[in-house]
This record gives structure tokens, sequence and C-alpha cells, in this order.
């Protein structure tokens, strides 16, 4: 592993699903001969697609890692999911990477997913590249999408590089840091030095007048110098590139094909030279655990080990797979560390490199690197990992609450406990899914943030632990209750057939309580009708018929029982007696308290572009909902409202 913390890179990729992130991976991971061919999504021939589910959907569910060596410099990859269902792996991820490359679709532009994970790494304050992908494909358009970039993510985005030709005709791509035209030939992409484009001449003057600009302004010194007209050297152009880089001052564009590996070559280089170190993103800020205080972590190998568990893969066989990110200190195989989270001290013996569906053992790791163990006992995701002498808890965000919910039973009859154990192991590796029990359905709610990530995570049961699970759409939990009181309620039960017969007669009043308050019940007995030891039958009776209402059999909530009178025989009268009599006297009263149905309602928050907002709230309307509020943000309006849970999907689904 490398030592010298200047040369290592933590990036990940990132985009909107479909943009050939993956590709791009995959085309690094070959130019740096780390693969010995270049594989392919859409064959499944991808060292970072690997899971049955991604091979069958051509799309990633989870980030994946790995690594290569390019120049001296020693770069941890991760491969992240752009698809709305799995998008939160890629916001965990982003807490422990240091820069980022966006891939940008050269036909489509920049999509919604992008914009939201551009959003995130302003707000961590990563450093970015942009890669404009796919201009192989028919209609792709440069500028356009470039256009797309500087509107959209509102940054200062400058090419790097031009690209030679477009649609079929793309070839190759013109560097404009040194001017110098690059033409790629082959199925994998073998990049020479070719003349200029005659044509394109005055384009490639211009836009390098333009990085320079830029590179220039990164640097008081060198803008200086640009100003005075003089003329930068190439090491000057590449210290602008990189402080220009590191401070988000704007943001290079490099555009090429994943597919045909052409120019990823110069992604490369840039990736060397303008994204951080571990030094340049400096001190991880924590908190103590014991006095609360601020407390920073500096990326030295010197310092005393801490790292934050960010991910968690599960295993059937090979158990608990923790993966990590160190941010300060050395540790080395056959060791451990101690979590501050859960306050137990782990050990472990291999230390694994990723590599896609594949671990590397290695010796030892350092700040910067990403790595894993397998089978710990207490970690799981978000826990901070540190020298037990110097603990500290790293922040770490929960993901989003889920948007859709399915009932689950299996399929076969007495697998529950396999079912509910298997998809519990599955949460250790997704913490956004949610599994909950519906107590007034009796149903097994399991949640997740799409129609896909529950489908998803049904088939990896079944692959994983060899368990089927059947979905249904859940149960609304209607409820019910009353509008008014209802006063003077008798009911007498008298039941004689021979030998001890059955008597008792309860008097209660009922009124009807604020919506949340729930049930209460007040002993109001007066002199010695009823015995003091048949109130709690009287009270039982009356909770157990209150979760079948009289209007549709559902639970009646919010509502006072008065209990003031009765009568009672010495001989006949016993608890059974009072319960049913209670029972029946609770339904006559309901039946005269005007019972209304409780239709429970979702609180749902839409954001949509200014031009769709009208048809999305015309949407709501139509699904008997109440807009609460709009607030404008960006080109977005926030859009509040409380729908009916039946009406969210008309399949019954909520989240």
């Amino acid at each position: 592993m490398e030592k010298n913390l200047e040369k290592i890179r933590t990036i990940g990729l990132v985009a909107h699903s479909g943009a050939g992130k993956t590709s791009l991976g995959e085309a690094l991971l070959f130019t740096t001969k780390t693969i010995d061919r270049l594989g392919r999504v859409d064959d499944g021939s991808s060292v970072f697609d690997f899971e049955p589910e991604e091979l069958k959907r051509h799309l990633s569910i989870n980030t994946a890692f790995h690594h290569y060596d390019w120049k001296k410099f020693k770069v941890f990859l991760a491969d992240t999911p752009g698809d709305e269902n799995f998008i939160a792996d890629t916001f965990a991820c982003l807490r422990v990477l240091d820069g980022l490359v966006v891939v940008v679709d050269a036909i489509d532009g920049v999509k919604v997913q992008t914009e939201r994970i551009w959003m995130a790494a302003e707000q961590y304050g990563i450093p970015c590249l942009i890669f404009l992908n796919k201009l192989d494909r028919e209609r792709a358009d440069f500028q356009k999408t470039l256009n797309s970039i500087q509107t959209l993510l509102k940054t200062r985005a400058v090419p790097m590089t031009l690209p030679i030709g477009v649609g079929d005709a793309f070839s190759g791509v013109v560097s404009l840091l040194n001017k110098k035209a690059f033409g790629y030939s082959g199925a994998q992409g073998e990049g020479k030095e070719i003349p200029l484009p005659p044509d394109m001449n005055d384009e490639i003057q211009s836009a390098r007048d333009n990085l320079i600009e830029h590179l220039a302004e990164a640097d008081d010194a060198l803008l200086e110098k640009f100003l005075e007209g003089q003329e930068l050297s190439p090491e000057e152009l590449a210290i602008g590139l990189r402080k220009g880089v590191l401070k988000r001052s704007f943001t290079p564009v490099f555009c090429g094909s994943a597919m045909k590996n052409i120019g990823t070559d110069m992604l490369l280089e840039a990736i060397n030279a303008a994204l951080p170190s571990p030094l340049d993103r400096g001190a991880q800020t924590g908190q103590d655990p014991k006095t609360k205080e601020e407390k920073r972590k500096e990326p030295s190998i010197e310092s005393p080990f801490a790292a934050l568990a960010f991910k968690t893969l599960a295993d059937p066989y090979a158990g608990r797979l923790t993966i990590f990110r160190i941010f300060s200190g050395e540790i080395t195989a056959d060791s451990g560390f101690y979590n501050v989270n859960k306050g137990v001290r782990e050990r472990f013996g291999q230390l694994f490199a990723l590599e896609g569906k594949t671990q590397k053992p290695i010796p030892a790791g350092y700040p910067g690197c990403i790595l894993a163990v397998a089978k710990l006992k207490e970690t799981v995701t978000g826990d901070s990992l540190t020298d037990e002498k110097d603990p500290v808890i790293f922040p770490f965000t929960p993901p989003a609450s889920t948007v859709i919910s399915y009932a689950i039973e299996a399929k076969n009859k007495g697998e529950e406990d396999k079912v509910y154990s298997s998809l519990t192991r599955l949460m250790e590796e997704d913490p956004t899914l949610r599994l909950d029990r519906d107590s007034q359905t009796k149903q097994i709610i399991l949640s997740g943030m799409g129609q896909v990530h529950v489908e998803t995570t049904i088939e990896k049961v079944k692959r994983k632990f060899g368990v089927e699970v059947i979905l249904k759409a859940p149960k609304i939990p209607y409820l019910e209750t009353i509008r008014q009181s209802a006063k003077g309620i008798i009911y007498r039960h008298k039941k004689q057939t021979g030998g001890r017969g059955q008597f008792a007669e309860v008097h209660i009043d009922l009124f009807p309580q604020e919506r949340g308050k729930g049930f209460e019940f007040q002993d109001a007995l007066v002199g010695m009708n009823v015995p003091r030891n048949f109130v709690p039958a009287v009270e039982k009776g009356i909770t157990e018929s209150m979760q079948n209402g009289v209007l549709a059999g559902y639970p009646v909530v919010d509502f006072k029982v008065r209990f003031y009178d009765g009568k009672s025989h010495e001989v006949d009268s016993s608890e059974m007696a009072f319960k049913i009599a209670a029972s029946m006297a609770f339904k006559k009263a309901v039946q005269q308290a005007q019972p209304v149905m409780l239709e429970p309602i979702v609180k749902v928050t839409v954001t949509v572009p200014d031009e769709n907002m009208e048809d999305v709230i015309g949407d709501l309307n139509s699904r008997r909902g109440k807009v609460l509020g709009v607030e404008s943000k960006g080109k977005y309006q926030v859009i509040q409202a409380q729908v009916p849970m039946s009406e969210v999907t008309k399949s019954g689904l909520y989240g």
C-alpha cells in the first residue's frame, strides 16, 4: 500500500442512472492495466455490477469498490448507484469520499439525480471533475450538454478537452492544456497523438484562452502574471488547475466515450493532478464521546487510528463484511479497534482491499484507504472505529424516510421466522429498508425507497437465504370514532338455561374526545348496586368491543366511557356476564353517538420543476389531496400536501 498520502486519491463516480459511470469505471481500470479486458454492463462482464439483480436490470444497486495504480498514485474508486431507488447508498458514500467524477450523458444532459448529488457534493465541499460521456452516440451534443451543466449545476464548467467529431464520427479529443490532439482506434481505445484538425483552430484557441483565464484566476501570483501579458508555463497551469478544483472555483470538463475508452487517459491524469489527497481534505471533525466537545483527527499515519464504517454487506456464508474509510492512523491485519458507538473492542483477522466482488488481503491500511474486515460482532453502518485511548464519534447522516411499503408473508408455511431473520440481515446491509408490524392489521410491512428497491430486496432474500416472499398491498388501517355524546345507555344481559344463570346490567355514558387522545374509562359508581370487583370486567368488555366498530369493523378511538350504575344478582352475576353486558352497552352507545370513519392521511412532499407544478397539483386534487403550501427552491417548487393513504397509489401502496 502507498504510504505517501499526497499520492492517495479516494474518489467516487456519480451520475444519474444510465449516464455510463460504471462503464467509465471499467475503462479507468482497463487503461491502468488493473483489469485485462474492458468489461461491459450490457453483457454482464463488468467488475462493478456483479450482483444477479444488477445484471438482470443493467443498473448499479450497490456501491462497488476497486482500486488502481497510475503513475505512482494509488486511487480508491467507488462506483455509486444513480437510480432513485438506491441513491441513498450514494449519499452515504459521499461522507467518506475526497473527490468526485460526475458523469453526464452527452445526449440527455444533466438529469435530476445528478443535480441532487451535485448539491450534496457542494454541502460536503467535495471537489469535482466532470466527464461528458457518450459522444460516440447518435444525437450527442457537446455544446448543448455543456450549457446544461453550467445552467443546471450552476458551476463554471470549463472544458479541458474538446471532441473531434461527434456521433459515429467521434474519433478523438483535443487537450486544451497542451494544445495537442489524440486519435483513438480499436475496440479498446488506444490513443495516439495526431495533427490538430485545421477546421477546429478557432474553436481550440478560444476554448484554450478561456481555460487559461480560469486557471490564472485560481492563484493571485498567476493572475498577476496573466494580466501583465506573460505566458504561463505548464507547471504554473498545473498549479492553477489544482488550486481551482480544490477551491471549487471552477469545474474542469472532459469529454469522451467510456464504451470506446476515448478520452479516459486524460481523465486519469486530471484525477492525479487536480483531485484532493487526504492531506488536502484536512482534518475530520467529530465529537468527544465523554465531553461532547468538537474533536479533530488529522490525516497522518502517526496519529491514533480513526475510521468510519459507512457500509455493510451481508453474506449468508462469509458473514457480515464491514467497509470503512480510514481518516487517520495506521491499521494492520490480525489486530482490532474500538467501536466508539457501541463501547466495545472488535478484533479481526484479515484486512481486505475491495476489488469488485472479490477481496484482496493486504497487510496494512492508512488514511484515505477504503478497506473491509469480516465477521465483526457489533459494528454496523455509521459506527466510528478508533484507538480506544483516543475515541471520537464522526457524524453520519441517517438514510432518508422510505417512500413505499408492501405487506409481506412467507410463500411456504412455517418459514415466517426465516423471512423475518433474513430481512433483518439485509437491513444491516441496507439501512434504507424498514420492517414493521402493523398492530392494527397484524401485517408485516416492508418499506423501501421504491418499488424496484423492494423487489430487488425480495430477490436477494430468495438468492442469499433460500426463502420466498409474497408481496401484497397493505391493508389500509381505517379507524372509527364518534361525533357526539350518548348518555344514559342501559344494557341488561340475562340468560337462564337451567342451573346457575347469567345476569348483569350496566349503565354508561359515552363522550367523544379530542383526536389522538385515545380511550378513557371512568369508574363513577355510587352505592353498591354493582360490586367493585366487577368494574375491571366492564372495562375489559369495552376495550375488547372497541376493536371492532359498528360501521365496518375497524377499531374505535378517541372516546370516554363513564360507568356510573348498574345492577347485579348475588348468584347469577359474574365477570363474564358484566363483560358481555358492557360490550353490548358500548355498541349500543356508539350507534347513537353518530359514528364516523377515520381515514389515514399521508404527508407528502413533492419536488417538481416549475413547468410541471400545475399537473402535480391537479393529480393531488384528483386523489382527494389537500395542498398545504408551495415553496420555491431554485427552478423547482416544493409542494407540501396531505393525501388519503388509499389514494397515494391506486394499488394501495404507501410509504
